[in-house]
């Protein structure tokens, strides 16, 4: 049975691998050149970020980075002990029924699954080896397992883990591996925008612990290692700032 789901998934990444090029080809005609291939360009991340508009105030904010964070590290043999203590995704605060995008083309992998982040969940897979996972989902998506999705396309609103809308409502967004879902990947590095800008935007500090035997690893945006599902913890630090009281 996991042999056939994975024969039938495989179908439909290839069928959406190949309405992308398609569609590509097509626009790169139109317009005369290569230039039209858009996120194909060196250089550009292949996904776009899940809100419309600028982030601010009144939009949506950071409010947590990916990797080993202040909060994740204080959690880490709890909350966050499956995915090596690290924070395994984004956490970008919006006000619940914010519309969330698609970050990229692909097909609806799952939804209201096993992975958490309740109350709903998505997750996207994506013909370039990425699923994309969307939680703390206000209401159920109205989508349906092996729809193709595009690049921008509303999925989803934006929830509150706690139920109230008023507590800490926001969007935590996964980056995982298509092949096994089971290595997420720092977001900052695959969606395109500037982020160290809306960092310094974001309603709180972004706090990284240091291990002071070796103080200057994991403390940028960037600089974060990937987190493999089911290993040890990498933070389990002897001698940590802050202090881990």
């Amino acid at each position: 049975m996991n042999s056939v789901k994975r024969n039938l998934r495989a179908v439909r990444l290839l069928f959406v691998s190949v309405l992308i090029l398609t569609a590509g080809s097509v626009q790169t005609l139109l317009s005369g050149g290569v230039e039209a291939s858009g996120l194909a360009q060196e250089g550009n991340k292949p996904f776009i970020v899940p809100f419309a508009g600028d982030p601010g105030p009144d939009t949506w904010l950071l409010i947590q980075p990916y990797g080993n964070t202040l909060f994740a590290y204080q959690f880490r043999r709890s909350v966050y002990y499956g995915g090596q203590g690290l924070h395994f995704g984004i956490d970008l605060a919006a006000a619940c029924g914010t519309p969330i995008l698609a970050i990229g083309d692909g097909v609806v992998e799952s939804v209201d699954s096993w992975h958490g982040a309740g109350p709903h969940n998505l997750m996207i897979a994506h013909p370039n080896g990425y699923d994309s996972f969307y939680g703390h989902l206000l209401v159920r998506p109205r989508l349906r397992v092996g729809q193709v999705i595009e690049a921008g396309q509303v999925v989803a609103l934006s929830g509150d883990p706690d139920l109230t809308c008023n507590s800490r409502p926001h969007l935590h967004l996964e980056i995982r591996d298509s092949a096994t879902q089971a290595i997420a990947y720092n977001p900052l590095d695959l969606i395109e925008a500037d982020w160290e800008r809306i960092a310094l935007s974001g309603s709180q500090p972004v706090e990284f612990v240091q291990e002071l035997g070796e103080p200057h690893a994991w403390l940028g945006l960037f600089d974060q290692p990937e987190t493999k599902f089911g290993h040890p913890l990498v933070n389990d630090f002897s001698k940590a700032w802050p202090y881990d009281w």
